[in-house]
C-alpha cells in the first residue's frame, strides 16, 4: 500500500532552478568563463558540494569549491530578494490536498537545510510535512538514493511504498535507485529534460491523491 509521498523541491516546490543558473553564471562569468545552460541541468538534483567539486575539476576554477558553494548562497539570496520565492504554479494546492487525505508526506532534498525551510515556509506548506531530509545530511548526492532512503527511514515507511516526485535527471534516478515510483515533474516552462521517472506530469493540476495511488498501483514492484 502506498504510505508516503515524498518531494523535491527545487523545481517541484520551488521555481528555483533559475536562480542557480543566474548565481553560476554570474560567478563564472567573474571567471572569464561562459557555459551553456545545458551545462548547469546536469547539476540539477545535486548537492552544491558536489555541484562545485566538478566544477572546479572541468574548469579549472581558481577558487576551492567552499568559496564558491558560499558565493553562490550570497549571490541567490539577491536573486531571490529581487524576484521573491516563487511557487510552482498548483504545488501549494496538490499538498494541501494530500494532507487533507492524511498520507505521510515528506521532502528530500539536495538543498541545504536552512534553504529548505525559509522557502517552504514562505510558500506556506513547511507545516504540511511531517519530515524534511537535506542533502547536507547524506554522505551521498543525488543521483544516489541516500537522501530519500533517510526521509523514508524517518517516515517510518517502506522505500517500495513511496511515491517521490522529482524534475531532474539526477533526482529521477535516486528515486528509481531508492526503489521508490517515481513521478516526473517536466516544466513546460524549461528545457525539456530526460527523466527516469515511471509517468510524467506537467502540470500538477493532474495530480491529486487518488491518481497517486493509481500511479503507485501500476508501477510499485
Amino acid at each position: 500500500m502506498l504510505e508516503a509521498i515524498i518531494f523535491d523541491m527545487d523545481g517541484v516546490l520551488i521555481d528555483s532552478e533559475y536562480s542557480y543558473f543566474e548565481a553560476k553564471d554570474s560567478i563564472l562569468k567573474d571567471e572569464g568563463i561562459t557555459v551553456p545552460s545545458s551545462y548547469h541541468s546536469k547539476f540539477m538534483g545535486t548537492s552544491y558540494q558536489y555541484t562545485w567539486e566538478t566544477m572546479k575539476k572541468e574548469l579549472a576554477l581558481p577558487q576551492s569549491p567552499a568559496y564558491y558553494s558560499a558565493e553562490m548562497v550570497k549571490r541567490r539570496q539577491e536573486i531571490v530578494k529581487r524576484d521573491g520565492t516563487k511557487p510552482i504554479k498548483g504545488a501549494a494546492a496538490f499538498v494541501n490536498g494530500l494532507k487533507t487525505a492524511k498520507v505521510k508526506l515528506a521532502v528530500a532534498s539536495s538543498s541545504p537545510l536552512s534553504e529548505i525551510e525559509k522557502s517552504l515556509t514562505e510558500i506556506g506548506i513547511y507545516q504540511d510535512f511531517e519530515v524534511i531530509t537535506s542533502g547536507e545530511e547524506v554522505e551521498y548526492s543525488k543521483p544516489e538514493p541516500d537522501v530519500y532512503l533517510l526521509a523514508a527511514k524517518r517516515l517510518a515507511v517502506t522505500p517500495q511504498n513511496c511515491v517521490a516526485l522529482e524534475d531532474s535527471p539526477n533526482g529521477s534516478i535516486a528515486v528509481k535507485k531508492a526503489g521508490m515510483v517515481g513521478i516526473g515533474f517536466a516544466n513546460p516552462d524549461y528545457p525539456q529534460l530526460d527523466l527516469a521517472s515511471d509517468f510524467i506530469v506537467t502540470t500538477f493540476s493532474d495530480l491529486d491523491y487518488e491518481k497517486c495511488q493509481k500511479i503507485y498501483q501500476k508501477f510499485h514492484k
